[in-house]
């Protein structure tokens, strides 16, 4: 306040002063530009800037016409101090995520549950219509985070509901935020259902334990509990998304470990395989060609049939990460739009390729067998297989890894929702997290067919989030100045939004059919034939 002091004990200059001013004072615009985002990436309101330039008392002239560069200093003071004074938000720290970390972080985001019905997709479309169709929606994807990236990078802002803010007012923000709390709270509980009914039979499994009664550690309700007090709570109370990059890789590597099996298996298991349930064939008519050869162990190359319809939305969706984006390029180590671009290319391409590896060899397996979750078609080999064991078991452990990082954007949502202005604070962190685990465990053990109803909404909410919103945000922030209404990339971006309605009515299709479910049908399904192969 001294400095503002003395520049209103300047008495106004003469006007033979004037002229000379004016070079001194051209440089003033550029503050505005220099101070639309801070190095957090959060950005200011445009009325922000104004007040900040208005408090400079047009009495500066005299000094900026005598002094240029010792005026130009305290203008960069004036500056700082006036920053060091703003208020920051929970989203304002500078990002220290190394590059490698950040991928971890949106490979575990990407990689869910999902690989286990590749197979099943890859039966039902063919080799090479599954690999079209699975690179397709890896291109597609790519090109969703380059419309965000694009959006934030314009308006300076890094939350994904401040970007529905931005284009459409409380409306978009709303909307945002509301899609990224069902989406995320609708996988974390599909997550920990899996962890209810696929826990206890692994433990069982290892134990030998043929005809469980009532001991408390084979009992789902449980364990899911257990799991989320030592397990999840813990990393979700993590002050920020970077410091899971660890227990992302750790999970990524349960699932090199799920693929490196699956390849293998391949090797070992005859074709048509052996049912360990009824020590026959399974129900595989073994008809032979003029060549010997077996045809059903002969891969299709395209096949069409009733079922192929109900798997493009399992491919559609098989790269959805993108509530987690913005967050994890808010942390990034020196962020700029081409390395967060990076980022999501390698995560992109890593998972392309297990996804592509797994799908093949499991489908190489079993053919047209395969079933809608892969690990429960090995269980038909023989159910106390101790790889497949393993396998089971760092599925498990990679699913649980990936609830924190899912329940990340979520708290994030609620705390742009609700608290946009407040700085961090611990307590209102732990509650949202403790809340948030409740309330799933709550809808998991007392109300496990909540699935379906979260299937429906998750109809809307992935759509909307991987397709429509990147559009519609990218169309409406970018100024017409820059691209018109009829240039190419806004052309793109709408026909990328009609892309998504058409792929939220099929997804609304199959979910409202029951047909496939794999989230839903496939714990109790391997619950079922697990316990017939314990009467055996």
């Amino acid at each position: 306040m001294s400095d503002d002091k003395a520049a209103e004990s300047v008495e106004p200059a003469p006007p033979a002063a004037a002229p000379a001013s004016t070079p001194a004072a051209a440089p003033a615009p550029a503050a505005p530009a220099e101070m639309n985002s801070i190095p957090n990436g959060k950005g200011h309101e445009p009325g922000e800037e104004t007040t900040a330039a208005a408090k400079t008392p047009p009495g500066d002239t005299t000094e900026q016409s005598e002094d240029p560069e010792a005026n130009l200093a305290e203008s960069q003071e004036f500056l700082s101090s006036m920053e060091d004074k703003k208020t920051t938000g929970f989203t304002d720290f500078e990002g220290k995520t190394s590059f490698g970390m950040s991928v971890f972080n949106l490979g575990n985001a990407i990689m869910g549950s999902g690989i286990l019905g590749l197979s099943y997709a890859m039966a039902n479309t063919g080799v090479v219509l599954f690999l079209v169709l699975l690179t397709v929606v890896a291109v597609l994807s790519s090109y969703s985070i380059h419309l965000l990236l694009k959006s934030s990078g314009i308006v300076g802002i890094r939350a994904y509901e401040q970007l529905g803010q931005r284009a459409f007012g409380t409306p978009g923000k709303m909307a945002a935020g509301i899609a990224i709390t069902l989406q995320n709270i609708g996988a974390m509980s599909s997550y920990l259902y899996i962890v209810k009914y696929e826990f206890p039979l692994v433990i069982q499994a290892f134990l030998g334990v043929d005809n469980p009664s009532s001991e408390w550690y084979l009992n789902g309700n449980y364990l899911v509990i257990m799991v989320s007090i030592s397990v999840i709570l813990p990393l979700a109370l993590m002050k920020q998304l970077g410091y899971l990059g660890y227990t992302s890789g750790f999970s990524l590597t349960c699932m090199v470990f799920f693929l490196i099996s699956v390849i293998y298996k391949k090797f070992h298991t005859p074709c048509p395989f052996m049912d360990f349930a009824f020590n026959s064939t399974a129900s595989v008519t073994a008809v032979t060609n003029d060549t010997g050869y077996n045809q059903a162990c002969v891969p299709k190359m395209v096949n069409l049939n009733s079922q192929t319809a109900y798997t493009i939305p399992i491919l559609a969706f098989a790269f959805v990460c993108h509530p987690e984006v913005l967050p994890i390029y808010t942390e990034l180590k020196n962020p700029t739009k081409q390395r967060m671009q990076h980022v999501s290319n390698i995560s992109i391409v890593v998972m392309y390729t297990m996804y592509f590896l797994a799908a093949l060899f499991g489908y190489l397996t079993f053919y047209g067998e395969v079933e809608s979750e892969l690990l429960h078609t090995y269980s038909r080999l023989d159910p106390y297989d101790t790889l497949i064991l393993c396998v089971r078991l760092a599925v498990l452990t990679a699913v649980t890894l990936t609830v924190p990082i899912v329940l990340f954007p979520v708290r994030r949502a609620i705390q742009q929702l609700f608290f946009p202005n407040k700085t961090f604070y611990w307590p209102r962190h732990i509650v949202i997290a403790v809340t948030l685990l409740t309330l799933i465990n709550m809808l998991v053990i007392f109300a496990p067919n909540i699935l379906g109803i979260f299937g429906i909404i998750g109809a809307t909410s992935a759509p909307c989030l991987i397709f429509i919103f990147p559009a519609v945000f990218y169309i409406r922030i970018v100024p017409e100045e820059e691209e018109p209404m009829r240039s190419t990339p806004k052309i793109l971006a709408a026909c990328f939004a009609g892309i998504g309605f058409l792929f939220m009515n099929e997804w609304a299709i199959v979910s409202r059919d029951g047909e496939f479910n794999l989230l839903e049908v496939s714990a109790p399904r391997w619950t079922a034939s697990h316990s017939r192969y314990m009467e055996l």
